[in-house]
């Protein structure tokens, strides 16, 4: 299914239309990347919650939302015992949340985003293989590298210019790897002081800063 987005004209080679005088290029696609660093044969429920959590912020603020490693096959309702739930598309896994949560409306933004085809569940192995839709993969860090350091405002400037970018945030106390943090193109850090954030905060604050980037450099809002 198309992207949906709040602009005036699509990329070279498509169809365009104007406002006035005014021409504005299609904002790249952003993509909220989870990735999975607690025990990747273990279900966690902690990513249940954050799945919830993530949805309302990528619909917001004009994200799509992939998952990386989550063991969907381990799944299972909040006290259950069995993990037979056949998680393996991604209407199923928000069918799944929005039953088992009233955080996100209920995951209802969680169940659009399937429904848009602007929520996929990928393996560990696709963060370096790569994807085509995800662009540019840069890693969420309180510690970057310097020579690979971006700012918020820089990924609003690049996806205002059609670029598509996905900012990999790491679940569970690990964090992203040396290995994983080493093949990303660039490495982002939300403070400016090197102050960790719990990655609910992250996960709430970056998309909404570089929105509003955005929205002063003319390309969103």
């Amino acid at each position: 299914m198309d992207r949906k987005v709040r602009c005036r004209q699509v990329r070279p080679g498509g169809k365009a239309s104007t406002a006035g005088s005014f021409v504005f290029p299609v904002p790249g696609r952003l993509t909220l990347g989870l990735y999975n660093t607690y025990d990747a044969k273990q279900w966690h429920d902690v990513l249940r919650v954050m799945l919830a959590r993530a949805a309302p912020v990528a619909v917001a603020f004009d994200c799509d939302l992939v998952t990386f490693g989550f063991p969907y096959a381990q799944a299972r309702k909040p006290g259950a015992r069995l993990a037979d739930l056949g998680l393996t598309t991604p209407a199923a896994v928000a069918k799944f949340v929005s039953a088992s949560t009233s955080i996100g409306e209920g995951a209802e933004h969680l169940e659009a985003l399937a429904a848009e085809g602007r929520f996929r569940l990928l393996n560990f192995d696709d963060a370096e293989i790569r994807p085509p839709f995800l662009g540019r993969l840069v890693a969420t860090t309180p510690h970057p590298n310097p020579t690979k350091a971006m700012t918020p405002l820089r990924i609003a400037q690049a996806r205002v210019a059609g670029g598509d970018q996905t900012l990999l945030f790491g679940l569970g106390p690990r964090g992203l790897s040396p290995d994983l943090l080493g093949r990303a193109e660039h490495h982002l850090e939300l403070t400016g002081k090197s102050i960790s954030l719990d990655t609910a905060t992250a996960l709430g604050a970056l998309p909404a800063m570089i929105a509003a980037h955005m929205h002063h450099l003319g390309g969103g809002g």
